[in-house]
This record gives C-alpha cells, structure tokens and sequence, in this order.
C-alpha cells in the first residue's frame, strides 16, 4: 500500500545534476579550500531531493526550505569533519534528518505527514482514475497511519519505501548497521500494515503493543554483527 502509494514521487531528474562528471568527493575538497561555487554545486545536485525527503516528515514547503538550508549550513561548516572515502549523500541526508526530527521534538508534536508532495514536478491527471477525491482521501488515511508508527521505524519506513534509499545508505544515515536497518524496516512494515488493518476493521484488527519485545529484539540484533 505504501510503495504503491508513493511510486509517482520515486524518480530521478531528467536533466543532469550540477557539476556533472564531478564526483562529490572533488567537489567537497575544492569547497574546503574556499571554492565556493563548488559548494553550490553540490546544493544544486542535491537540494531538491533533500527538501522532498524533508516534506516527507513536515507539512510546510517554507519549513521544509529552511530547514534545507540550515542543513546546507552546517554541512558547509562541518567540511574539514567530512571523510571524503564516505559518500557525501547519505552524511547530508543525515544531518538533514536529524535536524528535522530535532525541529519536530522540540515543537512537542508529532509532525504530520505530507507524503504525496512533488517538488518542483507537475502530474497530470490518471486518467484511469474515476474521482481524484478518493486518491486524496486514500493518501490522507495513509498519513493518519503512518503518524502512529514510532519515529524510529517510521523513519527507516519513509526512508526506505517512500523515497527508495538502499538499505547501506539509509545505515549511513540513521548511523546504525544494516541489519538493524533491515530489522527496522521489516518491523515498520509489519506495524504499518496492523495499523491499516485496524483503520479497516476496527473490532477486528489487532495492532497490539509489542514496544517492549520490539525494543528487545533490536538490541539482540545490534549485537549481532
């Protein structure tokens, strides 16, 4: 259902990024020694994929902006931290993450969910569709859903199946091995779809809370590796 849901937002740009044939790793050492459109280069390459990741998690395109920006920020001013050997992508993506997951917590609310933005694209209509109302119904119950996920899995599930980040690079984002990844992702997905259950059948459907066995069960598997 998620997947499917998001697969209109999961494509790649046809046009080629800034600094093409420039690998990252170049571009982050030509900004350390004070290049500056070397830097822009890589926020061209990559800001509307972070915006969009950040939309997934707040319900505000300006927000969603900012937050891009004071991401770009500190990347810029953690450049010397930056291990070249690493892929830049996942380093930004998670500092973007975490500083809107911070953004969130501090506001003391759980953020609401625009799952189905496209930034910067346009769609036309399906035209197998008989009324567009019941696709924004259906996305609209998907984003309640998806808010009772636990951050932590929900993230991992965004991540994953919204956005399509492999599993490693999500690893190098959330800063935890691939098998917890894999773990997480599994068990989003499995409380995802008992949530969704539940909203279809109320009497019937039991979402249960396994938080304690969950929680557990991941420390065995941090250990694992």
């Amino acid at each position: 259902m998620i997947a499917e849901m998001a697969k209109p937002t999961i494509q790649s740009d046809s046009t080629a990024p800034p600094g093409a044939g420039v690998s990252d790793a170049r571009l982050v050492e030509m900004a350390r020694r004070g290049d500056q459109e070397a830097f822009g280069d890589l926020v061209l390459r990559y800001e509307r994929r972070l915006i969009r990741v950040i939309m997934r998690f707040v319900d505000n395109t300006e927000t969603a902006r900012d937050l891009a920006q004071e991401t770009f920020l500190k990347v810029y001013g953690r450049l010397d931290q930056f291990d070249t050997s690493r892929r830049f992508g996942p380093w930004l993506f998670r500092v973007g993450v975490n500083l809107t997951l911070d953004h969130l917590r501090k506001k003391k609310r759980r953020g609401r969910w625009s799952l189905f933005s496209d930034i910067g694209k346009e769609r036309s209509p399906d035209p197998e569709s008989d009324d567009p109302r019941l696709a924004i119904d259906t996305s609209q119950e998907v984003r309640k859903v998806l808010e009772q996920v636990p951050e932590k899995y929900r993230s991992v599930l965004v991540l994953r199946d919204l956005e399509g980040f492999s599993t490693s690079e999500i690893a190098a984002i959330m800063g935890r091995k691939e098998a917890t990844i894999r773990w997480r992702l599994a068990e989003a997905r499995n409380r995802f779809s008992k949530l969704w259950m539940t909203r279809l059948n109320p009497g019937d459907a039991d979402s249960g809370d396994s938080s304690d066995e969950s929680s557990d069960a991941e420390q065995k598997q941090d250990g694992a590796e």
